[in-house]
């Protein structure tokens, strides 16, 4: 059997790469959108990026209407502003979320009006797109590398996941500065879901040898630098680390796919507003004691990666001190608790709990636990929400 695997045309990395940013774009567009947050705004680093497309001539229009959870309404919003200002290709810059909006900017400006972006869902896209720029800010969601976007469809209620080879920017950008913003909170969020991508990657039924160098790279090094990050994110060492193992777990997972634990966590995100890395993180530990059962070797190897486990540690004890261990790294870097997460949005364990049947539904239907080497039904799904309390 052959394997397919997809990357950007082009990986630029490294600290301060984003002054080279005007050689990799020269002739690539006329006028730039920039598509960004107002946290990025207010941080300077949408500046950073707006002084390199200045010292390349290259005009450019900045939409910071991205949040953290991008709808189909800020997509059209963004898309107004690109069609209005005649931009011709996108700048993401942020986390996963403006880079979200963009792409999902870049596939729709090719569509007539009045199209709707619920139309692509379970489509594959591939057509010809303008050329996409991706920044990340956070080192964790890996979609400058990525041939998906999550998008919130507002008028039923779904995140939805759409994909395909058009997505997957032309350039990525990876530069640590970028990251040095971020606060605590969001590092880890953003740091516990890249090691959701490399060991999803890792253990999915879509695995294959080169995903497979590149989310053991990625586990390793998350596993050694987000505890640095987090206590200091000044470290710029520590960060350059994170945002290449990131990129790697991006990589990873873009060919090999994500499994339960992502399945699970966007219909938390869509119904509660939790952020899609939180919402990752407090399901990690339940959905791994879940999937360890049918893929043993694979976590084990994993556990011996981390270094929580030895060659002479028999394979079901090293599956379990893998589990033990990321039950203690979510900790370590200050995951909270479901019912703190939703009493914070103005929820109860009780909202959560009468939605069970729903987000089991809508965890099947984007298609991610089915790659999980023990498959999961509806009713072990809900079992294992309700173990988040």
């Amino acid at each position: 059997m052959g394997y397919t695997f997809m990357v950007p045309a082009k990986i630029i990395s490294g600290t301060n790469v984003i002054e080279e940013l005007g050689q990799h774009i020269q002739g690539k567009g006329t006028k730039a959108l920039i598509v960004t947050d107002q946290f990025m705004v207010k941080f300077g680093n949408a500046a950073k990026v707006e002084n390199a497309l200045a010292k390349a001539n290259i005009p450019y229009v900045t939409f910071a209407g991205a949040n953290s959870e991008p709808t189909d309404k800020i997509v059209d919003a963004g898309l107004k502003v690109y069609r209005e200002e005649g931009c011709d290709f996108l700048v993401a810059l942020g986390g996963g979320s403006p880079m979200d909006t963009a792409k999902a900017i870049m596939f729709m400006s090719t569509q007539p009006e009045g199209k709707k972006i619920n139309e692509f869902m379970h489509v594959n896209i591939d057509m010809p797109v303008p050329y996409l720029v991706a920044i990340p800010t956070t080192a964790g969601t890996g979609s400058e590398v990525t041939k998906n976007t999550i998008i919130a469809d507002t008028e039923n209620n779904v995140k939805m996941l759409l994909g395909g080879p058009s997505i997957i920017p032309a350039l990525a950008v990876v530069d640590p500065t970028f990251t040095m913003t971020a606060p605590p909170s969001v590092t880890a969020a953003t740091g516990i879901d890249a090691l959701c991508h490399s060991i999803e990657a890792y253990t999915s039924r879509k695995a294959q040898p080169l995903t497979d160098t590149f989310a053991l790279s990625a586990i390793k090094k998350i596993h050694k630098n987000l505890p640095i990050c987090y206590k200091d994110g000044k470290n710029v060492e520590a960060r350059l680390q994170m945002s290449i193992a990131a990129t790697e777990a991006g990589i990873a997972f873009n060919n090999a796919s994500v499994t339960i634990v992502h399945g699970m966590s966007r219909p938390i995100g869509a119904l509660f507003h939790i952020a899609h890395g939180v919402s990752n993180a407090i399901l990690l530990p339940a959905c791994m004691k879940f999937a360890i059962e049918e893929n043993t070797a694979r976590f084990a190897t994993i556990a011996r990666t981390m270094g929580v486990a030895d060659d002479a540690t028999p394979d079901h004890d090293a599956a379990e001190a893998f589990v033990a261990e990321v039950t203690r790294f979510c900790k370590e870097v200050g995951i909270p608790s479901a019912e703190s997460l939703l009493e914070q949005r103005g929820f109860t364990k009780e909202d959560f709990l009468a939605q069970l049947d729903k987000m089991a539904s809508d965890a099947l239907e984007s298609g991610s636990p089915q790659n999980t080497m023990r498959i999961p039904t509806k009713e072990q799904l809900i079992e294992i929400y309700k173990e988040l309390f």
